[in-house]
């Protein structure tokens, strides 16, 4: 086979040695380059975010508060909170464009001990089991329209990973490409749920009142919080895409205020209309809100519409986690041997399609893992919130720490009224971490399971890498 590339004169072996080479240097030495527009980056922020969460956890909210102004100022709240945090991501990713994101800030600020306990737990638990969660609500959905068998949910589950994660493999425009049809298609059903709740709610379900709590039921506005926040959750995201945008370093930090002004907008209106339709008491005992809304507003087919909005929204979710998580795992790759797989950078493609491949696999095993247990959503909810609110607040205090570290490095954009923005972001993410642990018990005792295996595997590094130099 190798004859036949060969050109005369040339030994048998002289070409396909060279051009093993000349591949390998490729691949090793390309890297991110500025390839997504404004609209690009939007439409991750706003895709990842605008999720099946705000399908799920608003009767969950209305369940924690005591009125409906309450519930109103808790997602208003969830909004201030979310620019505040935008703020402060605008300064660290203006001024350290990487496409490693957050592990590239906890680098620099704490070294790469600790940053590398904060890639592993998003490799093996946020990340992919952020993936796999929103997989199986689409699986979900779809075996409710056309079964395949016992494990519906779980096959269409795992056909959306495989699918979604080869889109992204063939190339950074082509993903970025189907995250903005599929965003498209997620603001469009949701401003049907919108417009369906505000102006085609029947006789008597409106205006908006008070509706006691639930009878023996307590409420926790920071148990509420929780929830919001975790809906909020995902404009951190855009950290991973901060060296790929061709608007330069600036519009970094346009693309983060403006997808949270949108992502709060949508909110309001879309809890405003559950409340006209349901009203509070209404809210918190359904299990499905928008399916109750469209269900009083458009009898049972809105039941099937809402089951198709939801499935584009939360395939509009997986796609921009699977784009924005496999870059972690190359900047992992990039800076620890061992794991030198992970960090290759495919020139042709634009995309690290190894780091891909491997959030691919781990995360259809979590998939498989649902054939155990169907608590998907309650369980990772549990074991990934603690974890995620612990790191969150570390890149608040990292700001502080590359303030003080690199004083002169150029700043495009810098945290307004410093240093206050950002310790307010520090104290909610506390807070959030405490209640999150509050809330979760032992369920967060598996995350922390997660991290120790991390340190112990971090331990094993120095040895693990002794051995591959003296293997060459």
């Amino acid at each position: 086979m190798e004859e036949r590339n060969q050109e005369p004169g040339m030994a048998a072996t002289e070409v396909p040695q060279e051009v093993t080479a000349t591949v390998s240097a490729v691949e090793s030495e390309a890297e991110p380059r500025p390839a997504l527009g404004m609209v690009d980056a939007i439409a991750m922020i706003v895709g990842i975010v605008v999720g099946a969460g705000i399908f799920r956890t608003p009767s969950l909210v209305a369940a924690n508060v005591e009125n409906p102004a309450m519930f109103v100022t808790a997602w208003v709240l969830g909004g201030l909170v979310s620019l505040i945090g935008a703020l402060c991501y605008a300064e660290l990713t203006t001024t350290f464009p990487h496409a490693g994101g957050d592990y590239h800030f906890l680098t620099r600020a704490f070294g790469k001990k600790l940053a590398f306990l904060f890639a592993w737990a998003r490799m093996s638990v946020i990340q992919t089991g952020s993936i796999a969660i929103l997989s199986f609500i689409v699986g979900d959905y779809l075996a409710q329209i056309y079964r395949i068998g016992e494990y519906s949910s779980v096959i269409y589950a795992a056909l959306v990973v495989i699918s979604l994660t080869g889109i992204n493999i063939i190339g950074v425009q082509f993903g970025a490409g189907t995250q903005k049809l599929l965003t498209a298609l997620e603001v469009l059903g949701i401003l049907i749920v919108i417009v369906a709740g505000i102006f085609f709610a029947p006789d008597g379900n409106g205006p908006i009142t008070a509706v006691p709590a639930l009878s023996g039921s307590t409420t926790s506005l920071g148990l509420a919080m929780v929830f919001v926040l975790l809906t909020f959750g995902g404009w951190n995201e855009a950290a991973y895409i901060s060296a790929e945008l061709r608007s330069g370093r600036r519009g970094m930090a346009i693309a983060l205020i403006s997808s949270i002004a949108i992502i709060t907008l949508i909110y309001l209106l879309t809890n405003l209309s559950y409340l006209h339709v349901l009203g509070l008491g209404g809210m918190a005992q359904s299990e499905a809100v928008a399916g109750d809304l469209m269900r009083i507003t458009f009898g049972e087919a809105g039941v099937v519409l809402i089951g198709l909005i939801v499935t584009v929204s939360a395939l509009t979710s997986v796609n921009a986690t699977i784009f924005t998580g496999a870059r972690t795992n190359y900047a992992l790759g990039r800076d620890f041997q061992v794991l030198g797989y992970l960090g290759k950078w495919n020139a042709r493609t634009s995309s690290p399609v190894n780091a891909f491949i491997v959030q691919g696999t781990i995360s259809l095993g979590l998939i498989g893992l649902g054939v155990l247990t169907r608590n998907g959503f309650a369980t990772m909810v549990e074991y990934t919130a603690p974890v995620f609110w612990f790191f969150l607040l570390l890149v608040g205090i990292a700001l502080f720490i590359l303030r003080r570290k690199e004083p002169d490095l150029n700043r495009p954009f810098r945290v307004p009224f410093y240093p206050i923005t950002p310790l307010i972001f520090c104290l909610t993410s506390a807070y959030l971490l405490y209640s999150s642990l509050m809330y979760t018990g032992l369920g967060a005792l598996v995350g922390i399971g997660v991290l120790v295996a991390g340190v112990l595997l971090l331990l094993a590094l120095p040895a693990i890498e002794k051995r591959m130099q003296r293997r060459k």
